[in-house]
Formats: structure tokens, C-alpha cells, sequence
């Protein structure tokens, strides 16, 4: 997949812009004048919501009723085009074809992001490890969104009969009821989850090696609440299961599960140690990248095309060596990368480099 050319209106700082783009993309300038604004536009195109956490209507320009976003891309072997209009929502077409949804262009434009805020998935707790792993898989698995909702939708029904039951114990036969729903959706998730973490290790390994040089190495384990064997559901199912059971009485004390994939973490690993714990931050940062980049390379092997990388301030607290290896070695597609400094450019052996300065390049 590749995008030929944007064409942007009324968007944040930005009110007319038009680029055409290459295989690699460097968007260079001062703080404030708009590159991250940029990605942001192309990163609608996946049919999420802004990376930023911001609400539809304040993306477009103060003063203005409407932002405008156009694309001219290559996917599924021919040249497609699609359009965003914001108002109090996103309004979505494809090819001309009006889509009754904006998150509908997800099926056609694939993109991962990387931007400082993901920084906090090696320091910070399991959370956002887990967030990174499921928002990968509901890319590439179209039935696990579904099954996410079906375990949060039985753990919050237990968690309330829980607090229902440490009062009164009349409803605790209820609980064999929700312990088999949460049993038969945390199965399908851990086995999937375990199933990428094996499955993105050895992408992540070739690269965060590349990015160091060949001087540090990365690993990958899912830890999990209980014991089981991650290669058959039957047997996650059944212990999941046993292990509800074996909880009951400190979960109704609690008022809480306290078992279950809303809990696995994956421990990242540089060199055998914990990256949570010793990693700097400049491995922290070469540690997401290599995650983010190896997420991108297993999308394209699963799905037969290679995502958009969007590449937000990756060039901060990295050294001219992983600068260098970023711009040039990366495999991974169509790459947009934002960064501060013009430096970077100077080592740019094939693509375009543009300059924003107040919402225009120059």
C-alpha cells in the first residue's frame, strides 16, 4: 500500500495543503507548525479516531466549518482514492462510494502508528502492552474485536454479581454461569495473544538488532495470570476455568476477578533484563519502534500488503547510527517520518523530504 498524494483543508493549523509522496518521507521543522498535524491527516485514513485523543470537531481549523482530507493511493493492486469530511463527525468515501461509517475504511487503508505517548508501553504498567497487542490482532483477526467485547461485557457482569454475593450469598450459584462465559472468551484471547507475541518476536529481533547495531537483543513472553498451555484453547478453557473456581473466595472478598487475560502482561526483555525495569531511554524508544515496525512487517505478511508507517518525533535521544539505519534499512513499506531537526534529511538516500513552517510547506 502506498499513498500517492494528500490534499488537505481546514485541518488543525493547516488550511490548504497538497503533497505528492514517496517510499520514505521525511517531515522536518519547528515545533508547532504542523508536522505532526500531517501524520495525524494520513492516520484518519485507518478509520480510527485521532492517535491524540482528540474530539472530531477540534480538528478542524478555528473559525472554519469543515476540515477536508483527500488521499490518492495504491492498494489491492490499483489506484483507489478516498475522502474525510469533518463536521461534528467524520464522513467517510471511498472510491466515490459514500460509507455509512468512517471506521469502514479501516477494511481498505492499514496504517501503524508510532508517536511519544507510546513510550509509556515498556515503562508503564501492563495496560498498555495489552492495548498494543489487541489493537494489532483486531487488524488482522476480524473476529476478535468480538470476542474482546464478550470477555469485558462477562467481567463486568461477574465483577457486579461478586459485590452482590459478598453481602448476600443467594445469587453465588450465578457465578457458574459467568465463570464458563469468561472461561470461553479468555481463551480465544490468550491463545491469540500468545500466538502474535510468537509470531511478531522474530520481526521485532531483526530489527531492534538493526536499530543497535547488533548490540543488543529483544525477547518477548506473555505472562499469564495461570498456568495452561498457550497452544490449545480446550486446555486454556478448562484451567481458566479451574482457576475462577479456586479464586472465588478471595475474588468475593476483593469484589474483583482477579484471574483472567484482563491481567497477562508481556514482558519485553533487552540483553536478559527486564526493559519495564533497566531499559534507557533511548532502548525504550528503539524498543517501541522495533514493536511498532515489527507490527507493521507481520500486518503485511498476513494481509498481503504493507501498512502505512507513520513515525511520529522518532529521532529524539537516538544516536547518528540508529538515525541513519531508521531512514535507510527499514523495510516496512510506505515510511513518514516527523522529526525537529534537518539533520536526518542529510542522511536520506531515497525519498522526499518536506519542510512545514505555519501549516504550509516551503
Amino acid at each position: 500500500m502506498k499513498i500517492e498524494s494528500i490534499e488537505i483543508e481546514n485541518f488543525r493549523n493547516i488550511e490548504k495543503m497538497s503533497a505528492e509522496f514517496d517510499g520514505t518521507n521525511i517531515i522536518y521543522g519547528e515545533n508547532a507548525q504542523g508536522k505532526t498535524n500531517l501524520i495525524e491527516a494520513i492516520y484518519l485514513f485507518c478509520g480510527s479516531k485521532s492517535f491524540r485523543k482528540t474530539k472530531d470537531k477540534e480538528l478542524i481549523m478555528f473559525g472554519k466549518d469543515y476540515a477536508r482530507l483527500k488521499i490518492e493511493f495504491e492498494g489491492k493492486e490499483r489506484r483507489q482514492n478516498a475522502q474525510i469530511i469533518i463536521k461534528e463527525r467524520r464522513a467517510a468515501e471511498l472510491n466515490g462510494i459514500k460509507k455509512q461509517f468512517a471506521t469502514a475504511l479501516s477494511q481498505d487503508i492499514k496504517v501503524i502508528i508510532f508517536s511519544p505517548d507510546h513510550l509509556t508501553m515498556v515503562k508503564n504498567g501492563p495496560a498498555e502492552r495489552r492495548k498494543f497487542i489487541d489493537a494489532a490482532l483486531c487488524q488482522i483477526k476480524s473476529g476478535y474485536r468480538n470476542v474482546l467485547k464478550e470477555y469485558n461485557r462477562s467481567l463486568v457482569q461477574r465483577n457486579i454479581l461478586l459485590k452482590d454475593v459478598s453481602k448476600n450469598t443467594a445469587g453465588r450459584e450465578m457465578l457458574d454461569v459467568w465463570n464458563k462465559n469468561l472461561a470461553g472468551a479468555g481463551a480465544k484471547i490468550i491463545y491469540q495473544r500468545n500466538k502474535y507475541v510468537q509470531s511478531l518476536l522474530p520481526y521485532a529481533s531483526e530489527i531492534f538488532s538493526g536499530i543497535s547495531n547488533n548490540k543488543e537483543k529483544i525477547s518477548l513472553t506473555l505472562n499469564n495470570s495461570f498456568e495452561c498451555d498457550f497452544n490449545d484453547i480446550g486446555d486454556i478453557r478448562k484451567q481458566f476455568l479451574k482457576q475462577l473456581e479456586n479464586d472465588v473466595h478471595k475474588d468475593i472478598i476483593t469484589q474483583r476477578t482477579n484471574a483472567g487475560p484482563h491481567r497477562d502482561d508481556v514482558d519485553i526483555y533487552i540483553n536478559g533484563s527486564l526493559a519495564r525495569q533497566f531499559a534507557s531511554q533511548g532502548q525504550q524508544r528503539s524498543c517501541v519502534l522495533a514493536l511498532k515496525l515489527a507490527e507493521a512487517g507481520l500486518l503485511s505478511q498476513m494481509t498481503g500488503e504493507s501498512p502505512i508507517a507513520l513515525l511520529d518525533d522518532v529521532m529524539s535521544e537516538l544516536d547518528e547510527k540508529r538515525q541513519e539505519y531508521i531512514i535507510n534499512n527499514i523495510n516496512a513499506g510506505q515510511i513518514f517520518i516527523t522529526c525537529c531537526d534537518a539533520a536526518p534529511v542529510l542522511k536520506l538516500k531515497e525519498g522526499r523530504a518536506f519542510q512545514i513552517k505555519g501549516g504550509k510547506i516551503v
